[in-house]
């Protein structure tokens, strides 16, 4: 796996619906499924995924993922809520989204609360998360071909990449399996 520095540079980490991406004015469907295209287009597997649709956008609001919508636009919380919901579907169930975004829909709601200073933490996480993500990633590619080398099986790159990717998937599980707890302790 000596194409590791490659493969980070190509997944282009830091794509983000940043704040000073979104419009201070309302945005229409159409107008966010556009921002959010644009800004995770680098990010597609293929030329046939879609980032964001009107049905899931649809499906979001029945679901009461966030806040209701006024004359059918789009405010600057509900972009920063679809954003989170973006980034967390990859990893939580609708139910469990609904569950962790409840309080915050019910703060900016009720409270006047600032969803900006809190989405802007969000984003620095992010950033932190990203750097230690291409170090961890080297450490895991170097580990896997070490690992390989212990033993008698010819290490070739298809093995490499077979057992990093394995290795990926479950730290991946053990990222979800602790989220899902976190998001269980907030039924209570």
């Amino acid at each position: 796996m000596n194409q590791i520095n490659e493969l980070i540079n190509q997944l282009d980490l830091k794509q983000n619906v940043h704040l000073e991406d979104i419009p201070s004015i309302d945005l229409y469907m159409d107008q966010v499924i556009q921002l959010f295209e644009k800004t995770f287009e680098p990010s597609k597997r293929n030329e046939t995924e879609k980032i964001l649709t009107k049905t899931m956008i649809n499906n979001y609001a029945k679901g009461k993922l966030f806040f209701p919508v006024k004359n059918k636009k789009y405010s600057k919380e509900h972009i920063i809520l679809i954003s989170l919901i973006f980034q967390l579907k990859g990893a939580l169930s609708i139910g469990d989204i609904k569950l962790v975004l409840d309080g915050v829909n019910e703060k900016v709601v009720t409270e006047d609360f600032k969803l900006d200073p809190f989405y802007q933490s969000y984003l620095n996480l992010l950033d932190r998360n990203t750097e230690f993500y291409k170090e961890n990633l080297k450490d895991k590619a170097k580990d896997a071909k070490d690992e390989l080398a212990k033993t008698e099986i010819d290490s070739d790159d298809y093995l490499q990449k077979v057992l990093l990717i394995a290795s990926l998937v479950n730290m991946s599980n053990l990222y979800r399996k602790a989220a899902e707890s976190l998001v269980d302790t907030l039924k209570d």
